[in-house]
C-alpha cells in the first residue's frame, strides 16, 4: 500500500511550472462518440467526474455505499458550467486538468479542462460547485480538516 504522499506524487501537476492543479488521464471510447463521430456533449462532465473521483481515491478517500461513513464524499453538485471549445473527434487517451478555484466552509468550486493527454490542447473547460452534506440531515456541513488540507494543495493561487 502506498502512503498519501506517494499517491499524490503519482498525480502529475497540470502545468510545466507545477503551480496549480493535477492532470489525470482519461480514456475516450468509441461508444462515447455521437453519430457525427465527436465526443457526445454529455460525456464531457462524465469524464470530469471520473477524474475527480480518481484524484480523491489517490488520496485514499473512497465511498463504499455507507453515506454516514462517507464523510467528505457525502456531497452534491450545486452548479455545473461548461464551455465546449474544440471537438474530440476520436477515441483514445486524453486528460482532465483539475484544480480548486475556491474552498469554502461547506462548499467548493473546482475548475476543470478536458484536454489532450499532455495538457496542451483544451477541448472543454468549466467549473463545478460542490456542497458537503451531513448524511443524517442532508444539510450543508463543513469539510473535514483533512479534506481542507488536501484541497489547499489544489488551490489556484494568485489568479
Amino acid at each position: 500500500m502506498t502512503t498519501e504522499a506517494e499517491a499524490a506524487a503519482h498525480i502529475p501537476s497540470a502545468d510545466p511550472e507545477g503551480s496549480y492543479g493535477r492532470l489525470l488521464p482519461v480514456v475516450v471510447h468509441f461508444d462515447d462518440l455521437d453519430s457525427l463521430g465527436m465526443l457526445h456533449n454529455a460525456r464531457y462532465p462524465l469524464l470530469v467526474e471520473r477524474a475527480w473521483n480518481e484524484l480523491w481515491h489517490g488520496y485514499g478517500l473512497t465511498f463504499d455505499g455507507d453515506w454516514a461513513a462517507a464523510g467528505d464524499f457525502c456531497n452534491v453538485v450545486r452548479e455545473l458550467r461548461i464551455s465546449y471549445e474544440a471537438p474530440v473527434g476520436r477515441p483514445g487517451a486524453y486528460a482532465v486538468h483539475l484544480w480548486l478555484e475556491r474552498l469554502g466552509t461547506t462548499g467548493l468550486t473546482y475548475g476543470f479542462r478536458l484536454c489532450s493527454a499532455d495538457g496542451e490542447v483544451t477541448y472543454a473547460r468549466g467549473t463545478r460547485v460542490l456542497v458537503r452534506l451531513d448524511a443524517g440531515t442532508l444539510r450543508p456541513t463543513p469539510w473535514s480538516d483533512w479534506f481542507r488540507a488536501r484541497g489547499r494543495e489544489l488551490l489556484r493561487s494568485g489568479e
